[in-house]
């Protein structure tokens, strides 16, 4: 596996491209699973009229994600001035500008949209950024993580927290002293750091840390994403500020960023990750509102 994730990396980005939407298609094709969670995803968020429409776009979808995979060696593994310059456009930069101008602590709100760790990897280069970490369950995969994701960022590994309360606590000294980190919104959190709130239509279980950082530092939320331009020529960094405060009570404040996600994600719904589970119920949360009780 290592092998063939440095192979990947050896490819130009447009070849590199191709393997990846041959595998997409592929894994679409043999995995039940995956293409019925797909389509069950895209069926519901009512972004497709029509089956017709629904089922050409899981199929583009597929290809999309099989990219995004493929392009992770890419952006864990060649020179990181490589990667920065796959950024070929940038749209909302100015706002981010406006803000370092005036002090702000940034958190840059990614979703599983696009080319998330190119757009991790050009904001590393430009901003003072600590992100929080969970290792991956595979040694070997968190270890070449680790090492692609600090080369050319941090070596020493100083620019990632692990995702305990103590890394709670470095971010929000980072946060106080005018630095910036980048959040996933859109994964399932654990027992007692979410609320159910809708994304899409439906209850999800979303974190509520994004809101509770912005209430102790004062942080503004930048939504962004790498949007993957056609035919492997790079990618647009979409940048959207939102410089007031989120709602009050940590539910309103995740509805508000998961509203912000999906408006990202209707720029580009091709590229989103709709086979990830993300309507489940975690180990020990709370039903879903409307949810059967047994």
């Amino acid at each position: 596996m290592k092998l063939l994730l440095r192979l990947l990396a050896w490819l130009d980005l447009p070849a590199n491209h191709r393997v990846g939407a041959f595998a997409g298609r592929v894994v679409y094709a043999l995995s039940p699973r995956f293409r019925l969670r797909t389509l069950e995803n895209l069926r519901a968020s009512g972004i497709a009229s029509g089956e017709g429409a629904l089922r050409a776009l899981a199929k583009r979808n597929a290809a999309e994600i099989g990219k995004g995979a493929a392009e992770l060696a890419w952006a864990l593994f060649r020179p990181i001035d490589e990667v920065t310059a796959l950024v070929r456009e940038l749209e909302g930069w100015e706002g981010v500008e406006r803000l370092r101008a005036a002090g702000r602590p940034i958190l840059f709100v990614t979703p599983h949209l696009g080319g998330y760790d190119i757009a991790g990897r050009y904001l590393w280069t430009r901003l003072p950024i600590l992100a929080m970490y969970r290792p991956h369950k595979l040694s070997w995969l968190d270890d070449l993580i680790r090492e692609g994701r600090n080369r050319g960022a941090a070596p020493d590994g100083s620019n990632v927290a692990p995702a305990t309360m103590a890394g709670v606590r470095m971010l929000l000294r980072h946060l106080k002293k005018g630095g910036s980190s980048v959040i996933l919104p859109d994964q399932v959190p654990g027992e007692g750091e979410g609320e159910w709130v809708e994304f899409f239509g439906r209850p999800a279980y979303t974190m509520t840390l994004t809101g509770r950082l912005q209430e102790s530092t004062g942080a503004a939320i930048v939504f962004c994403f790498a949007r993957r331009l056609p035919d492997g020529r790079g990618f647009r960094l979409v940048l959207r500020a939102r410089e007031e405060s989120l709602p009050a009570g940590r539910g309103a404040a995740a509805r508000a960023v998961n509203e912000g996600v999906e408006q990202l994600i209707r720029l580009a719904p091709e590229q989103y990750l709709w086979g990830y589970n993300r309507y489940k119920r975690p180990a020990g949360a709370p039903p879903a509102p409307g949810a059967i009780r047994w």
